[in-house]
């Protein structure tokens, strides 16, 4: 008889124990939205984690998930698929168990964005695991640098004698002036007689024509 009264006061022992610690923690809950419709496939490959795997939460057949056991304080939401992205929340809980949920910004922290409670995530974009490979334009080969460095020299020798044609006379003489002026270079053939003859150089053409005059 003392052994049965020992059973039952434990018993009611343990539950109260454990309704004093289910007291102070909550759930989470919310729905995950499919691109589509749901499939198997999209509720398994669909997981909901909290604070980066600390809790792990699985999707209903209507899409509805459940995280219970939950204490007090801030969390961070996540909806895990391999083939699309989901936007993810904070969750703060107070201790009087009022639930304040917001849009998560590692950019500007700063930025309070609220979101309903329970939450819902949508479909931010699908995963893009291969790049689409660019088609060929005619674009890209005119702006090759190979291609510019043999056109725009053409276009300015084609260009230029055009506008210096339909300047008028007083540009000309201008651009005439500003002309590097011409140097007396002896020729090769001269250099190359000095050269054999021993510094004996033969008299230009310029000064054989002075002396004819």
């Amino acid at each position: 008889m003392y052994f049965i009264l020992l059973i039952c006061f434990t018993l009611a022992f343990a539950e109260e124990l454990d309704s004093s610690d289910n007291s102070d923690k909550y759930a989470i809950d919310g729905t995950v939205i499919p691109p589509d419709v749901i499939t198997p496939e999209w509720l398994l490959s669909t997981k909901v984690l909290v604070n980066g795997g600390e809790r792990l939460g699985f999707l209903r057949n209507d899409g509805s998930f459940h995280v219970s056991n939950v204490e007090p304080g801030s969390y961070v939401v996540e909806v895990v698929n391999p083939n699309h992205i989901y936007e993810p929340a904070r969750i703060d809980i107070n201790s009087k168990g009022k639930f304040r949920a917001r849009k998560l910004n590692y950019v500007q922290t700063n930025l309070v964005q609220q979101v309903p409670y329970p939450l819902k995530f949508k479909v931010r974009a699908p995963y893009k695991y291969f790049q689409v490979r660019e088609a060929w334009r005619i674009t890209d080969f005119l702006m090759n640098p190979m291609i510019l460095m043999m056109v725009l020299p053409l276009l300015l020798i084609m260009v230029l004698p055009k506008m210096m044609n339909a300047a008028d006379p007083e540009t000309q003489r201008e651009m005439q002036q500003m002309q590097i002026p011409k140097y007396d270079v002896p020729e090769l053939s001269e250099v190359m007689t000095s050269f054999f003859t021993g510094g004996k150089r033969a008299p230009s053409r310029n000064r054989a024509v002075k002396k004819r005059q």
